[in-house]
């Protein structure tokens, strides 16, 4: 048996509907400007060259749907951003748009919480998003829905409400990127593996919160995403 200098950081697991086993978290990749619409509203465009990333650390910043966190340090423009999640459930490593369908487990509704005005000091000063994106208890997710009890994405709906009043409001069809066009691109710079939970981009209709806003939201058909923001540490 291994002797730590300290506790080795827990593994953070997601419910699965219908199954006592839950998925054990290992990488969370986000994609970005996977909405021409968010894009336009960011000042931006989307790249249809291929889709890009930037990354969670899942002992941070991972947070279950329903919980109340604290307003974070060092912003005073925090951000909510309504997501379909895609859970990997199969090793994939430079694989085709078959094998990217084929590698997802399941989906999920979450929330990419950012610090916008950090984010925009890096896009500023050309320097990473870490600050703005890799966010203590930023990537809420909610329980998986198995790939197989959703034979299609086409058409659902996602939204996200602040205190009630509906904020974003788009459907899946919006997604330049699809869930098996991410993974087979990823699959080329990475050894995808079981565990690796992928953010697929959120739509129009971002916007800032504040302490004691309650952020609820959802997909047809998934499970829905609540979080209610506490006061600043």
């Amino acid at each position: 048996m291994t002797d730590y200098l300290f506790p080795p950081a827990p593994v953070h697991s997601i419910k699965v509907l219908g199954q006592s086993a839950e998925y054990p978290v290992n990488r969370i990749f986000c994609v970005g400007r996977n909405y021409e619409a968010h894009a336009a509203e960011m000042g931006g465009t989307v790249d249809r060259e291929a889709p890009w990333y930037f990354t969670k650390t899942p002992a941070g910043a991972f947070c279950a749907s329903g919980a109340t966190v604290p307003y974070p340090p060092g912003t005073s423009n925090f951000h909510y951003e309504m997501e379909l999640v895609v859970a990997v459930g199969a090793p994939v490593f430079k694989g085709d748009l078959a094998a990217g369908q084929a590698a997802i487990f399941g989906y999920g509704s979450g929330l990419d919480m950012t610090r916008r005005d950090r984010q925009q000091d890096g896009k500023d000063n050309r320097r990473p998003w870490d600050l703005g994106k890799d966010v203590e208890q930023s990537a809420v997710l909610t329980a998986l829905t198995p790939a197989a009890s959703i034979p299609s994405l086409a058409g659902r709906r996602i939204h996200l409400s602040v205190n009630g009043q509906i904020r974003q409001d788009a459907t899946l069809d919006e997604l330049v990127w699809s869930p098996a066009e991410v993974i087979s691109h990823l699959s080329h710079y990475y050894h995808l593996m079981p565990g690796d939970i992928i953010m697929t981009g959120t739509p129009a209709g971002v916007g800032a919160v504040v302490a004691g806003d309650v952020i609820t939201g959802g997909i047809d058909g998934l499970e829905p995403i609540a979080l209610t923001l506490g006061v600043a540490e």
